[in-house]
């Protein structure tokens, strides 16, 4: 996978984001992005040909494998850091349309000079009306994914350890054989290590929910005698 080509569209929405938000998105892509793709492929290209049981039974190494690792470290962190990503696409077709709208209204004034339209194309967004909600929305959609990834690690490694050995016994194994997986305590190290920097990220969305929840709040409370609780939801709610 190209993971360049993909930082370049998530930097791209994250330029509309907060401070916390483009903080989430270093760590994404130093902590999680490039650990992945310089240290941990090459701690796991050999997961299925240093998995060795002690049998020479034709198959039984395969089942073995497959029975207790149902899908690779490598291809389930990268799942999980698309999923992860993919609410962000939310705020840019939301960015997009209101650009759209925008371009229309200017337009539609008489205002076809090249340097407004190239302007409203390169502005940044305010995080306000509808928008706020859709990047709200996102970070729940995160912080969803973030949870759901870390309990099927919990699931499928329990301690978020990696063993050492196995005792398989399923077909075409002739008994319950032995199995080791290679360099057990470095997989658990770097298991434990792109965790915790899941969680980290998940401490990240959850500051960023709350920022904005209280800013908004906040910016209610100074705007309070001049509008009611029913015309700000109103404001949420249908400002594009």
């Amino acid at each position: 996978m190209n993971w360049a080509s993909f930082y370049a569209v998530i930097s791209g929405v994250n330029r509309h984001s907060t401070g916390i938000g483009r903080i989430w998105l270093s760590v994404l892509f130093i902590f999680r992005i490039l650990v992945l793709v310089v240290a941990a492929e090459s701690v796991w290209g050999d997961e299925k040909s240093g998995f060795t049981c002690n049998t020479q039974q034709p198959g039984c190494n395969s089942v073995c494998y497959d029975h207790f690792f149902p899908i690779s470290h490598i291809r389930l962190w990268a799942l999980q850091l698309i999923l992860v990503s993919t609410p962000a696409l939310l705020v840019a077709m939301h960015v997009a349309h209101r650009r759209h709208i925008d371009k229309r209204l200017c337009k539609l004034s008489g205002r076809t000079n090249p340097k407004d339209l190239e302007q409203i194309k390169t502005q940044k967004m305010k995080i306000s009306g509808a928008l706020w909600w859709t990047y709200v929305i996102s970070l729940f959609f995160r912080i969803i994914f973030e949870i759901t990834f870390m309990y099927l690690f919990y699931m499928i490694y329990p301690g978020y350890k990696m063993i050492r050995l196995v005792k398989c016994d399923s077909y075409p194994c002739p008994n319950t054989v032995d199995c080791f997986v290679s360099r057990p305590t470095e997989k658990t190290v770097f298991t434990v290590f792109m965790l915790a920097v899941s969680g980290v990220c998940i401490l990240l969305n959850i500051a960023e929910v709350v920022f904005l929840v209280v800013k908004a709040c906040s910016k209610h409370l100074q705007n309070a005698g001049d509008s009611s609780v029913g015309a700000w939801i109103h404001n949420k709610l249908f400002s594009y």
